[in-house]
């Protein structure tokens, strides 16, 4: 445990799912909760959950106005925020500012846009008050059990606040907290944003391999969670949260939700949920766009996320897809078939590896975003405390991956770079997986099977490790038009990413 502020007392701002699970998580851990939010209704809520849990009803007390709120904390007094981002916060942040004293701390614990948290702490740091990004993974049943939390802010106010963040977090299997100093300014947020990114590519590859077993193989939902339960517990996707509870999600049953399919009555709930992601579009999230917004600023390719995210957006609107399918007509009928010929077996472990491959490319592209942000931000990133961090009571906990990248996490001060493409291991896991995925993509699509993160996660080897690329053709034509130059082949010094000082005359002017 860190040395730090012994902390008795708190203030909750906001207690919805992820707010109120977090305040009765401390209160649990003998911390006194001081509730605020603008639904009465959510703060009984909290308070009712509280006496079914058998927590002392003195640790939870809710107010309705700043003033009082203030004047129910010790000094410094200290705040968590779970709150929408977006202007929400700036609101709750001035209504607190005059109650506010020089080293009283605040800790955003929503998803919020990094930049808004940055313009936060310099705000407060006027003022002499701790402001702490933090972003908040797992979800929230992980809020109320101990969830990862990644803090990013000045180091004193990370040191400060520590020891009561690792007694709440999710702790991993050594008994070590899921938490730890991600990294200055507007960091603990943008890992976040990145981890949300990572999830979504890890997401639809999985979502990806389900309908392959149960369209393509013909497999049952019972037999389908019996795989992701032999994935989970060995192999390349050993104690992945996804993996784990998708095998949950196959073999839930409720007779809440029997219906008839085909003459069958099947009570499985997974059989009535519609194909539909609307969180992008409802604005309810913000991390899944933000993340690809900030892979294009940075320049990083990143086709696993993108793709995921695109594939999240078509399925929102189910209006138009059946438009476009009417529209379409009978004799184009994409829809996913059964695969012929296939050795079942043999091919669902090429499937693992498939989805295992997406996984770590997922893994790769988001640390990859993350190293360039914190190249143009300077915030001395602490690669082996967000490995840490995201090594249980987070959604992209995946132990096999993280016992894989540790060595380059715990060594990063001596890297060169964390682009894991050039790390040895993770090229050898790559190399030896590739075969596999080749197979699943071709047969994938011959089959009309919807499967954009795991032929991204393709292209994306395949273009990343390629010196032959058909942009040679590209960038003749946009010199063509443009004018833009280009690099000889051959020519010393031209392997970066900088123009280049040919121009040809392809056609008299």
């Amino acid at each position: 445990m860190s040395s730090g502020l012994d902390i008795k007392k708190i203030a909750m701002i906001g207690c919805g799912s992820m707010g109120g699970g977090m305040a009765l998580l401390f209160a649990e851990n003998g911390v006194e909760v001081s509730l605020q939010d603008p639904s009465v209704e959510a703060m009984d809520l909290v308070i009712e959950t509280a006496k079914k849990d058998e927590i002392p009803p003195e640790r939870l007390k809710k107010y309705t106005d700043y003033e009082s709120l203030c004047k129910s904390l010790d000094s410094p007094k200290v705040f968590f925020f779970s709150l929408p981002h977006g202007s929400v916060g700036d609101t709750v942040l001035d209504g607190l500012t005059p109650y506010l004293k020089k080293n009283d701390i605040i800790i955003d614990a929503g998803n919020e846009h990094f930049t808004n948290t940055e313009r936060r702490q310099g705000k407060c740091a006027t003022r002499g008050i701790r402001y702490v990004g933090m972003g908040v993974s797992g979800g929230y049943q992980a809020a109320r059990q101990g969830p990862s939390m990644c803090p990013g802010g000045d180091d004193s106010t990370l040191d400060q606040v520590m020891p009561l963040l690792e007694m709440a977090a999710a702790k991993d299997e050594k008994g070590r907290p899921c938490v730890g100093k991600a990294g200055t300014g507007g960091s603990g947020h943008y890992i976040k944003m990145v981890h949300n990114g990572i999830e979504h590519g890890m997401m639809c590859a999985i979502s990806e391999a389900w309908q392959i077993m149960n369209v393509g193989l013909g497999m049952n939902y019972e037999d389908i969670g019996g795989v992701f339960d032999a994935w989970n517990k060995d192999g390349p996707l050993r104690n992945t949260f996804l993996i784990s509870i998708g095998a949950l999600i196959c073999r839930t049953h409720s007779s809440d939700y029997t219906h008839e399919e085909k003459g069958k009555k099947d009570d499985h709930v997974l059989a009535l949920v519609q194909d539909k992601v609307v969180q992008d579009v409802t604005g309810e999230e913000g991390t899944g766009i933000w993340s690809n917004t900030e892979a294009v600023t940075e320049h990083v390719p990143a086709p696993t996320l993108t793709e995921a995210h695109y594939l999240r957006l078509a399925s929102s609107n189910r209006d138009a897809r059946i438009k476009a399918r009417e529209v379409m007509k009978a004799d184009f009928d994409p829809r996913p078939l059964k695969l012929e010929g296939e050795e079942k077996d043999k091919f669902i472990e090429d499937l693992r590896t498939a989805t295992y491959l997406a996984c770590l490319c997922s893994y790769i592209q988001g640390i990859n975003i993350i190293e360039q942000a914190d190249k143009h931000n300077m915030w001395n990133i602490d690669y082996a405390a967000v490995l840490q961090i995201w090594a249980a009571g987070c959604i992209i906990q995946a132990d096999y991956i993280a016992d894989l990248l540790r060595p380059e996490f715990d060594d990063y001060q001596n890297q060169k770079s964390m682009n894991l493409l050039f790390n040895e291991t993770v090229a050898k896991e790559i190399k030896e997986g590739v075969p596999s995925l080749r197979r699943v993509c071709a047969k994938g699509t011959e089959s009309d099977h919807v499967i954009p993160a795991l032929s991204a996660t393709l292209e994306y080897i395949k273009f990343m490790t390629n010196t032959s690329l058909p942009t040679s053709f590209y960038e003749a034509e946009l010199d063509f038009f443009g004018k833009h130059m280009f690099d000889i082949k051959g020519e010393a010094g031209t392997g970066g990413p900088t123009e280049g000082k040919h121009h040809y005359e392809w056609r008299p002017a």
